[in-house]
């Protein structure tokens, strides 16, 4: 896929922040005059809004590099887009990407994702995957849409990571939800090609028009090319020709290339309607998409919390943590299909279990009793780490059972060796025949042991034994009569990890 990027100027608003009357001006440039960086920002974005003073860029410039010079990190952001585009200043990617890292050094999420592109495109800087990869995780670990893109076309290409189009597809959702044109785009190009993701034309036209309706040239392109063929949405000539005339306007070659094609299919009427429509256009403004079911409550897109889960029937019934889904307005997950939308269907509180349930059809794991379970049997888990940092793919985790009560001797819990990290709470700990004996649960907190020890616990972590789950599920029979079998024979680790693997599920709490 050909990636062009571009730097993109961070949104201005004035709305609470700049002054609304002479008095408070007169204030806010007093304060600026004798050094105070909070009112040069201010005083910079009144002069960028025209905001009680005739808009001035170089002006709001000026007052952006005081500010910046003394260590604003909104001021060095906006300093840099101006580097980068040009505006109020002669265009300089050395400058705007010197400032984007003094931003993104301080936590700005808009700046790390330009840092990322610049470092993607070799923009004011040698040309380091790697170290864009580093930029826009921390981007995304924000919510930062161009880092969730980033990262997604890092896994497209195999940039600085290994090739992976599903993981591409999974970061490029995560950004076209918050409505993200490009990412809405290359959604579209995945379920249009079969990439990363089963095809499905509808559902490629669908993102297609999403990021078409906001400007996005290559979409417009590629939703004319669509509804003039057919695929994935009915036929319509004069739909096609608005389209692909919005998209050639704009320069883009394939449209040029297809106009005459489907002029020569039209007739004088239809063509007059199609320019008629392409001059009404409008681009819309960005919005998050929002299912329709979706809470009152549900004001971001961006989950508030992740974990894992595993599924325990192939009809959907899930295993995860109360504590993962706990004040949950709404639960998905993350599947080869998508994000799905699943709902809790009970909780025990004693052991920290919830059942979900999710449509569909999928790879279930047994559950076996963990009576028999030895100290020192090997178990692993697989599961969701950090997903800001790590990555939205499965990670292995293996070690072995290192007692067989948890803190204080609590009997309900085995602790474990195998490394674990936040995210991975909810996942399945399995033996060497694949069965779930234990759901991971936890790790010893490093301040209660620092406060009763005077040191610091080293890889010690928590999983509740399967026995305690095996009787939550006898409560819901449905359930438990389509349990799986446990497996009798020891099975090769690669097999192990694989079973685990498919039954494995990110969980995203909203």
């Amino acid at each position: 896929m050909l990636v062009t990027m571009f730097f993109i100027g961070s949104h201005v608003h004035s709305e609470n922040i700049t002054p609304t009357s002479p008095e408070q001006l007169g204030v806010y440039r007093s304060r600026a005059e004798k050094g105070d960086p909070e009112a040069q920002y201010i005083l910079g974005l009144c002069y960028y809004c025209g905001d009680g003073v005739p808009k001035n860029i170089s002006e709001a410039a000026k007052w952006y590099r005081k500010a910046a010079e003394q260590g604003h990190a909104q001021a060095q952001d906006l300093l840099a887009n101006f580097y980068a585009t040009g505006v109020g200043v002669k265009k300089d990617y050395h400058e705007a990407t010197r400032w984007f890292r003094k931003a993104a050094e301080l936590g700005i999420p808009e700046a790390q994702g330009q840092l990322g592109i610049a470092y993607y495109n070799g923009y004011g800087v040698s040309k380091d995957y790697v170290e864009a990869l580093k930029w826009w995780r921390k981007a995304a670990a924000q919510g930062e849409a161009e880092g969730q893109l980033g990262i997604g076309i890092c896994y497209f290409d195999g940039s600085g990571v290994t090739k992976n189009e599903a993981e591409a597809y999974k970061w490029w959702l995560l950004a076209a939800e918050q409505g993200h044109a490009p990412a809405q785009r290359r959604l579209g190009f995945c379920y249009d090609n079969g990439e990363g993701i089963p095809k499905n034309e509808s559902e490629a036209v669908k993102w297609y028009r999403r990021a078409a309706e906001q400007g996005d040239v290559s979409a417009q392109c590629n939703l004319g090319v669509c509804c003039f063929n057919g695929s994935g949405v009915t036929k319509d000539a004069v739909e096609a020709y608005k389209w692909l005339l919005l998209a050639a306007g704009q320069g883009e070659e394939k449209a040029k290339r297809n106009l005459p094609v489907v002029e020569q299919r039209m007739t004088r009427e239809q063509i007059a309607e199609g320019q008629k429509l392409a001059r009404k256009f409008r681009p819309r403004v960005a919005t998050v998409e929002r299912q329709t079911d979706q809470t009152s409550d549900e004001a971001n897109t961006n989950p508030k919390a992740t974990g894992t889960g595993f599924f325990i029937t192939d009809s959907g019934f899930l295993i995860t943590n109360k504590h993962v889904v706990e004040d949950a307005s709404k639960v998905r997950l993350a599947t080869s299909e998508g994000l799905i939308n699943a709902k809790v269907v009970k909780v025990d509180e004693a052991n920290d279990f919830a059942l979900i349930k999710a449509e569909g059809k999928f790879a279930a794991l047994p559950v076996a009793s963990s009576r028999g379970m030895k100290m020192g049997a090997s178990v692993s888990t697989v599961g969701f780490p950090n997903t800001g940092m790590q990555g939205v793919a499965p990670k292995l985790a293996k070690g072995e059972i290192a007692a067989l009560s948890g803190a204080t001797d609590d009997a309900r819990y085995f602790q474990i060796s195998a490394p674990l990290q936040p995210g991975n709470s909810g996942g399945a700990l399995v033996d060497e025949r694949g069965n779930v004996v234990g759901v991971v649960a936890g790790k010893l907190r490093a301040s209660t042991a620092l406060a009763a020890s005077g040191a610091l616990p080293e890889n010690v972590n928590y999983a509740v034994k399967s026995s305690f789950l095996l009787g939550f599920l006898e409560s819901v029979p449905r359930v438990a009569n389509e349990l799986k079998e446990p497996n009798t024979q020891e099975e090769r680790f690669e097999n192990v990890v694989k079973s685990a693997e498919r039954a494995a599920v990110l969980i995203l709490v909203y």
